[in-house]
């Protein structure tokens, strides 16, 4: 058996689900799975895969991060505690000879307390937005400071950092590797393909649901280890808030200043348009993916302001669902 156990976190994700739990078994790895509110049929189907089951109750607000953490205070409560801990989202399947890949290179260097890999999406031609998330996904290989919620974590850096934040509602992934290397531990990405992901985003009301999910993170995150994600927030509010709000005025008081406006937005798309095809990518599909990065700022922007009216108000950090 591997040295690694999974914790597989999942709400409804039904037939996604069994795909991920069929490519860890296959690798003979252990599974806790820990399901928020499920409606399906995800429960049962976790428990004939013969993981351990651990089911939220909703008195409390569900989140990624109060998910992983109790796959974790589960697995902790077993007789032994194992080597590593691969957490892995429902919506993933664990590619074939990942799991040996990363117990490899914890094992070779002890100051390593995570390694992540390449992160593929299934479906990239079923959606613009499916096919931006791929290209998200592709970062080089390498010392890393953040990474996304699939890691190979190693128990007793887990331990040390003080596992995950369940108030942290997104980019709780990043706000636990901020803590990890904090502590005085390499995080790493090695050049191995990892998951392959679902993301079924297929409307635009999706895409915009998770862009204020990602304005969220950046101030949540950012609020709690300064100066993270700065520059983010500051690009998110001067082209999501102060330019909407100059163009109102300019086209109210000032039209010169609603040209500005609009010369502005244009050279930041071709700016980003640039960028995409110097990175590689074809000129068609630069040209759709950053007309969707230009607009991303608003809903960043909201999510932005919804985190601080939320932590002024002393309001539960609920979790923003796109799917």
């Amino acid at each position: 058996m591997s040295a690694t156990t999974a914790i597989v976190i999942g709400r409804n994700e039904g037939a996604r689900l069994v795909a991920c739990l069929t490519s860890l078994t296959t690798q003979g790895v252990e599974i806790v799975y820990v399901d928020s509110g499920s409606t399906d049929a995800s429960v049962a189907e976790a428990r004939a895969a013969g993981a351990l089951v651990v089911e939220l109750d909703d008195s409390l607000p569900f989140t990624a991060a109060r998910a992983r953490q109790a796959g974790f205070d589960a697995l902790a409560e077993t007789e032994d505690l194992p080597e590593f801990v691969q957490f892995v989202d429902g919506d993933c399947m664990v590619a074939p000879g990942w799991i040996s890949a990363g117990e490899a290179a914890l094992k070779a260097d002890d100051t390593l307390g995570l390694v992540t890999g390449w992160r593929a999406e299934l479906y990239p031609e079923r959606s613009v937005y499916n096919a931006l998330c791929d290209f998200e996904w592709h970062r080089p290989a390498g010392e890393i400071t953040v990474c996304g919620g699939d890691m190979l974590v190693r128990s007793a850096a887990f331990e040390q950092a003080g596992g995950f934040d369940p108030t942290v509602i997104a980019g709780e992934d990043e706000e636990f590797c901020l803590r990890l290397g904090k502590a005085g531990w390499k995080l790493r990405r090695l050049p191995e393909e990892m998951t392959r992901h679902d993301a079924a985003m297929l409307t635009f009301s999706q895409w915009w649901q998770r862009a204020v999910r990602g304005g969220h993170a950046y101030a949540q995150v950012g609020w709690m280890h300064p100066p993270y994600a700065l520059r983010e927030q500051a690009r998110a509010l001067v082209y999501g808030a102060l330019m909407p709000m100059m163009a109102v005025w300019g086209l109210a008081a000032n039209r010169w200043a609603f040209v500005l406006v609009l010369a502005l937005y244009t050279a930041s798309y071709i700016r980003t348009k640039n960028g995409l095809v110097s990175a590689g990518l074809p000129y068609w599909e630069a040209w759709r993916h950053s007309r969707l990065i230009t607009l991303s700022k608003i809903p960043n922007t909201l999510g932005i302001f919804m985190f601080h009216w939320r932590r002024l108000m002393k309001r539960n950090m609920r979790i923003i669902e796109y799917k």
